[in-house]
C-alpha cells in the first residue's frame, strides 16, 4: 500500500492498493475511488471489524455499527478519504503491545490486521460534555492506521512520570502506555468561574501524545450564533 496526504487546511487522504490488498473504514467515510476497488460492508469480517462484540464496542465508542473493505481488483487501484474538519491526518504504525488511543471521531481506516474498538469510556455526568462522557478509541493488533486530528497537531513525549493536564476535546491520540485520568479542575473559583468545565484529562509518561488544536465541540459553539433559527 503506498499513501499520499495531499493538502493542508482540509487534507485528503489517498491510498494506492496493490491487487486483493484492502483497507477498512466505517461506512459512509469514503470520499472517491477507483472503478476497480470492491467494496463489501458488515457488521463483522476482518480483524478491524472484530466480530458482533467490536461491532457494539464501536457503536458505544461513537463509532459506526458496519463497516466496509475496500479491495483492489488491480494493482494501483485507489480510494481517497478526505477530512472532515479542517486539521491534519496522522499515520499510525500499530504493533503488538504497541496499541493506541483516540479521540471517538479520530478513525479514518485502517489495513485488516488492526483492530478498532472502544478503549476508555469515563462517565462525567450529564450536561458537562453533553451528557456522552468521555470516550476513546483503542487501535490494536499489528498493521497501518489512519487518524484524523482537529487544527494543528502538537506532538508531546512525555518522560517517565511527567504529567501534563489537557482539556477533555483536545486530547487526539496517545500511546497505550501512557497512563490516562480523569480529574477534577483545580481551585474552587477555577471550576466555578473558569468556563472550562469541572474536569481537565491527566497523562503522565512514559509516552507520546497527540494534541489538537480544534475540536469539533468548539467548532460547533463558534458557528452556531451564525446559524438560522430552527422552524417550528
Amino acid at each position: 500500500m503506498q499513501y499520499k496526504i495531499t493538502g493542508s487546511t482540509m487534507p485528503v487522504l489517498e491510498l494506492a492498493l496493490a491487487r486483493g490488498e484492502s483497507v477498512i473504514a466505517e461506512s459512509g467515510e469514503f470520499s472517491w475511488m477507483d472503478d476497480d476497488v470492491q467494496m463489501n460492508t458488515a457488521t463483522s469480517g476482518g480483524a478491524s471489524a472484530g466480530g458482533l462484540f467490536g461491532a457494539l464496542g464501536r457503536v458505544i465508542s461513537g463509532g459506526s455499527l458496519f463497516m466496509t473493505e475496500y479491495r483492489a481488483a488491480r494493482d494501483g487501484a485507489g480510494v481517497a478519504f478526505a477530512a472532515r474538519v479542517p486539521g491534519s491526518i496522522e499515520k499510525v504504525d500499530v504493533a503488538q503491545g504497541r496499541d493506541y488511543l483516540v479521540h471517538k471521531h479520530g478513525f479514518v481506516c485502517a489495513t485488516p490486521g488492526v483492530r478498532y474498538g472502544v478503549g476508555v469510556q469515563q462517565k462525567l455526568g450529564s450536561g458537562i460534555f453533553g451528557g456522552d462522557g468521555f470516550i476513546l478509541q483503542r487501535l490494536s493488533g499489528e498493521g497501518t492506521a489512519f487518524v484524523e486530528l482537529g487544527g494543528e497537531c502538537v506532538v508531546r513525549d512525555l518522560a517517565p512520570g511527567e504529567a501534563i493536564r489537557v482539556h477533555p476535546h483536545h486530547v487526539g491520540m496517545f500511546e497505550a502506555r501512557v497512563a490516562f485520568d480523569i480529574a477534577l479542575i483545580r481551585g474552587i473559583r477555577n471550576a466555578l468561574f473558569g468556563g472550562d468545565g469541572l474536569f481537565q484529562a491527566r497523562l503522565t509518561g512514559p509516552g507520546r501524545v497527540w494534541l489538537q488544536g480544534l475540536t469539533v465541540s468548539r467548532l460547533a459553539h463558534d458557528i452556531a450564533p451564525y446559524l438560522p433559527p430552527k422552524s417550528a
